[in-house]
């Protein structure tokens, strides 16, 4: 892939992972729009690990006190906040992971990926979706009391964020904004609960896309992961801070502008 369609790549996925616009829906289109070739499993597996390395740097503490959970989970303890945190994030984990295999296994996720119209629509309705839930939703509840109940139905919307064009970032905060989340937490959740569903969609990934890997490829994949890591980090710093003064409305009115001309240029 030359180098410059590279670097737009991996920018665009930083950009777009953790702000509520979708990244895949960028990530699809960008051959079609660009005219250069699909840029492969592999690619998408290294930006997204990109991101995952932007997620976990920026909120250490946090990822620091998971790991601590992990550990007390995996001796069968479950007697610190921390291990609850962890085990929240396995509970919703759990339904985005049955509903990925199970779309994979029918081959489905190749009709999900090429339907342009599809994406568009997602954009479109989860983006007025999003509006709804932070308009109407309240905001007393904070992080530290995220429930296992709250956890497993966060999974299921997250589940959603396998049909093209939903984002995974923004169904997971239009969940928590409508169980009274504040946009902030309701962001700091969503952001959390990426960790171990891009730690699972990676490795299977990884499976997939190995046995075509070569030095090239794997060498384009390194830098893409690298430009995506950057540029995600950046992102997540400026919507964490945007969302101290801002509501979600300009990410919703992006969201229905861009899906409008997707189903457009899809029918045309």
């Amino acid at each position: 892939m030359p180098i410059l369609h590279l670097i737009i790549l991996s920018i665009v996925q930083g950009i777009t992972e953790f702000l509520p616009i979708s990244s895949s829906a960028h990530l699809i289109l960008f051959p079609n729009l660009s005219g250069s070739q699909d840029q492969g499993p592999l690619i998408d597996v290294a930006v997204h690990l990109g991101t995952l390395c932007a997620v976990v740097a920026y909120f250490r503490r946090d990822t620091g006190r998971i790991y601590r959970g992990f550990l007390g989970l995996s001796k069968g303890k479950i007697q610190t906040k921390d291990e609850f945190l962890a085990l929240c994030l396995v509970v919703a984990t759990i339904p985005a992971i049955l509903a990925g295999l199970a779309i994979k296994m029918t081959g489905f996720d190749v009709e999900l990926r090429d339907n342009v119209a599809l994406i568009g629509a997602a954009m479109m309705g989860f983006g007025i979706v999003l509006w709804w839930s932070d308009r109407k939703g309240y905001s007393k509840k904070s992080s530290d009391g995220w429930t296992l109940k709250e956890a497993f139905i966060l999974g299921l919307w997250q589940a959603i964020a396998l049909i093209p064009g939903t984002s995974r970032s923004g169904i997971t905060i239009t969940g928590a904004r409508f169980m009274g989340f504040s946009r902030e937490e309701a962001a700091r959740l969503s952001m959390l609960m990426s960790i171990p569903i891009i730690i699972a969609a990676a490795t299977l990934g990884t499976i997939d896309a190995a046995s075509n890997a070569n030095f090239a490829v794997l060498r384009d994949a390194a830098m893409a992961a690298c430009f995506a890591a950057v540029s995600a980090f950046i992102a997540l710093a400026l919507m964490m801070r945007w969302l101290r003064r801002v509501s979600f409305t300009p990410y919703v009115i992006y969201r229905i502008i861009f899906g409008t001309f997707l189903i457009l240029w899809a029918y045309n």
